[in-house]
């Protein structure tokens, strides 16, 4: 094969495989979002200057504000099992972070900081008084660091399985930010977001992540694909900054600022919540830690009558 026709082999080759990839990922964006499982019309929005923030308010008493983990699947909805009780003794407030859920998914780079002043924000300008937070995995960085940065917005933090101390303080790299430029790209990033995040591996994850698979059903299932593939897959931006270090933070100096009263909730079944738990208590001691049974991630979801009994006991213990 002399030079010129393979140049024009690989050129019909990129081409083919390019446009494939391009129909795979219309293909898989029309599957994810046909059903429209969520009611957008029973959420309140809150006009953010980086975006439209969707939430909902229920109930009536001193303000509770539920914050999700913070991943391309995860949205208000993580809090279907509680909610409702919740808001029979406060006016619960559920957020869908920038980049989740029903809210806007703008092209920019998200921070952990991004996260810090929506949450700043938000309970400013929507809540309007100092509010209780119940707080889920990856998000409970940004909650700390939003109430060392102004103490007059936070009051009491229950925090449910949060990261890793050590691995939130790892930052971007040369080689992460490559990955992040591939995994922005038109057509082979989405590709490759799609083949990282799709009904099987919502499921496997979802699945490893509770004790038992009794507690996730096919419409949960459904709703966290749906919810990755909005917005033509805008999704991908938050996925690659997350992958790349941009979302984590080090919080070892703002845990010695802080003088709310701050619980840790952590699922015994999985050995490394315990470990983790315990490194935020050691940098600040007056963390309190309960573990709960038969739970791994997803305490809230997984044992949902027990979580609320322990945040009355938490929450009233401390008023």
């Amino acid at each position: 094969m002399n030079f010129k026709k393979k140049i024009t082999f690989m050129t019909v080759f990129s081409v083919s495989v390019i446009g494939t990839m391009h129909i795979f990922n219309r293909i898989f964006s029309y599957i994810a979002s046909e059903n429209n499982l969520l009611d957008e019309n029973k959420y309140d929005y809150y006009e953010w200057r980086f975006g439209k923030i969707a939430y909902t308010k229920k109930g009536r008493g001193t303000p509770l504000l539920l914050i999700h983990n913070l991943n391309v699947c995860s949205s208000s909805y993580e809090w279907k099992k509680t909610i409702d009780r919740l808001s029979e003794t406060n006016t619960v407030y559920a957020i869908d972070l920038l980049g989740c859920g029903l809210s806007d998914r703008p092209l920019l780079t998200y921070t952990n900081y991004l996260y810090v002043q929506l949450i700043t924000d938000f309970i400013k300008h929507v809540i309007g008084k100092k509010t209780d937070i119940i707080v889920s995995g990856h998000s409970a960085s940004f909650t700390l660091m939003a109430a060392s940065n102004d103490n007059s917005i936070i009051n009491r933090i229950i925090m449910i399985n949060p990261d890793d101390i050590i691995n939130l303080s790892k930052v971007p790299t040369q080689k992460s930010n490559v990955i992040k430029n591939v995994l922005l790209s038109p057509i082979l990033g989405t590709f490759i977001y799609n083949m990282k995040i799709n009904k099987r591996t919502i499921r496997e994850n979802l699945v490893q992540s509770c004790c038992s698979n009794d507690c996730i059903s096919e419409k949960d299932i459904m709703i966290c694909f749906e919810l990755s593939q909005k917005d033509k897959t805008r999704s991908k931006y938050l996925y690659a900054c997350q992958n790349t270090g941009y979302t984590n933070a080090n919080i070892l100096h703002c845990l010695k600022k802080l003088n709310n009263s701050i619980f840790i909730i952590s699922g015994n079944n999985n050995p490394e919540n315990a470990l983790i738990a315990a490194q935020y208590q050691n940098n600040l001691p007056s963390i309190e830690i309960i573990g709960t049974d038969h739970t791994k991630q997803f305490p809230h979801i997984e044992k949902p009558e027990e979580f609320i009994n322990q945040v009355n006991i938490l929450f009233s213990e401390d008023s």
